[in-house]
């Protein structure tokens, strides 16, 4: 160009009336725009926020339940592998490692975080999806696993905080007793009918249709002698059917709710791996920029306030060739 052209084209070029000149051929315009790459950036980085703080609580839950119960004590350290409140540190922290994963790589355009991020929510996304099959392929043997549960949780009823709390909600919940039915409760050693303490051939109070004697004071006692009756006269007084029962159910009663809560959070994960993809092109597509020297616009980078550093990096290499263009 003449020298009057040029000038002329290098001041078109600063307003952003003109695209810039390409240095060393072109690049397709396949990125995102800067203010499209800022929403994708504080959506990405919020929602992990968000259940990176869940994580931390679920977190928190299961390490209050291991200290309220002393697991850590010396003559109970041995058993800590069976504690239930394990799947709720497990669970947090995997969320919390997780999620603060994303945070970081979508806050710092980091593309080896996002990569681990979005490969880890592939294959969460991928076992969800294997375990829903399994299960419906295998539904037949459920029932035998969870009564095989429930009868170890009342075998252990007395000598386990975590199993008891858990079959008494069942139990409460539900409105029922036992396993099949409240005969289970023999296999109990306090609650077996030849046991020589007061509970023998009883059953627990969650069994009870009023254990709080009409909403007053909690009965504890309700359940006693409660295997010895009849059934006729033993319906008056405690749930005569078993749990698993109860469970089948409230499957069937609440199978849409369940149904739309687990679509519901696998579309949340897809689109979150979807977002986490396109964030990741859109890296990608700047850097490919930045590495062929194309001048970018400045004012598309601007007018955003969240540019990130690719973007400033494009900016300043524009004003520097700019400067450069115009001494010479």
């Amino acid at each position: 160009l003449r020298p009057g052209a040029r000038a002329r084209r290098l001041d078109e070029e600063a307003s952003g009336t003109l695209e810039p000149a390409c240095t060393k051929g072109t690049v397709p315009k396949n990125g995102l725009s800067t203010h499209s790459s800022c929403l994708l950036k504080n959506a990405l980085f919020i929602s992990n926020l968000f259940f990176t703080v869940m994580g931390l609580v679920v977190l928190g839950m299961g390490l209050w339940g291991l200290i309220t119960k002393e697991s850590f004590a010396q003559e109970r350290i041995g058993h800590i592998g069976t504690d239930p409140m394990l799947v709720f540190v497990f669970l947090g922290l995997t969320l919390c490692l997780l999620c603060l994963m994303g945070c970081v790589g979508s806050l710092r355009e980091n593309s080896c975080l996002l990569r681990l991020f979005s490969g880890a929510v592939l294959i969460l996304v991928a076992a969800q999806v294997l375990v829903a099959i399994a299960a419906y392929s295998l539904q037949d043997q459920i029932v035998p696993v969870l009564r095989s549960g429930m009868l170890t949780a009342m075998v252990r009823y007395q000598d386990d905080l975590d199993m008891r709390f858990i079959t008494d909600e069942i139990q409460m919940n539900l409105q029922c007793c036992g396993a099949d039915n409240y005969r289970d409760w023999e296999m109990n050693l306090y609650y077996n009918c030849s046991a020589p303490g007061v509970q023998a051939c009883g059953v627990p109070a969650s069994c009870c249709i009023d254990p709080l004697e009409n909403g007053t004071v909690w009965n504890s006692q309700c359940g006693v002698g409660a295997q010895q009756l009849v059934e006729f006269s033993a319906q008056s007084v405690i749930y005569l059917g078993g749990c698993l029962g109860g469970i089948a159910r409230w499957i069937e009663q609440n199978k849409q709710l369940i149904g739309i809560v687990g679509i519901a959070l696998l579309g949340v994960q897809i689109l979150t791996l979807i977002v986490t993809t396109r964030l990741l092109d859109n890296i990608q597509w700047s850097k490919a920029i930045s590495s062929q020297h194309i001048l970018p616009k400045p004012g598309m980078v601007e007018r955003s306030r969240c540019a990130g550093l690719v973007e400033r990096a494009q900016v300043g290499d524009y004003y520097s060739r700019l400067l450069g263009q115009s001494i010479s």
